[in-house]
């Protein structure tokens, strides 16, 4: 039987490899073998899409292949996530979206499941999403987080309308606001009035469960 360690290694060259066959087969073995599926998610998963990230940025990977590799890592989730364990607490609610204007969402959509696995109820609202829907299901579901994300700096200001809007609508201070995205830093989240940034997913948890008071 291989070890936890033999295993998450698998999981993240799988990933990588954009082995979206061979990483179910892995995914199986981990949790016949007694290891907790969120450690699966983050430190397997993860970390083989991070991998890939990487070499997106030295271009040795190009779109099509961090596709591929997203296909596997979603592959090895659907395995892994129906095993994690639900919370009998009441979940802390999030809205989850990419801004007007921006189709990019591999990046959403990993701390949408990073979130879920840390036990938030996540309303995922896609890619694209006008600045009003935001603010209508920010009210509507009543949550405590909204998520913004753009890989477009010319979209990425339509953040800010979603903030004045929550504020217009004397909801801002019942929510708290997390920002990301590659043209995003935190000097950006500060200047627009959002509550944190965050650069990756699993810092994303993090701050997203500092922000809820849930740390």
């Amino acid at each position: 039987m291989k070890s936890k360690d033999e295993l998450l290694k698998l999981l993240a060259e799988y990933v990588k490899d954009m082995e979206d066959e061979k990483i179910k087969d892995v995914a199986r073995e981990y949790l016949e073998a007694g290891y907790p599926a969120k450690d699966g998610i983050l430190d397997g998963l993860t970390v083989g899409m991070k991998e890939a990230g990487k070499l997106y940025d030295e271009e040795e990977y190009y779109i099509a292949e961090l596709l591929l590799c997203a296909d596997a890592m979603y592959a090895g989730i659907d395995i892994l996530k129906a095993e994690i364990k639900k919370d009998n607490e009441k979940k802390t609610k999030a809205v989850i979206g990419v801004i007007d204007g921006d189709t990019h969402d591999i990046g959403k959509n990993l701390v949408k499941i990073m979130l879920e696995t840390a036990g938030f109820d996540m309303i995922d609202l896609g890619k694209d999403v006008a600045v009003k829907d935001f603010i209508k299901a920010a009210i509507d579901n009543k949550v405590s987080l909204v998520c913004m994300s753009s890989l477009m700096s010319t979209t990425m200001y339509g953040m800010k309308k979603v903030i004045e809007g929550l504020a217009e609508c004397g909801y801002r201070d019942s929510v708290k606001i997390m920002v990301g995205g590659g043209p995003v830093t935190e000097s950006f989240a500060i200047q627009i009035g959002a509550d944190a940034y965050s650069d990756n997913a699993i810092e994303a948890v993090n701050v997203a469960k500092i922000l809820c008071g849930l740390n």
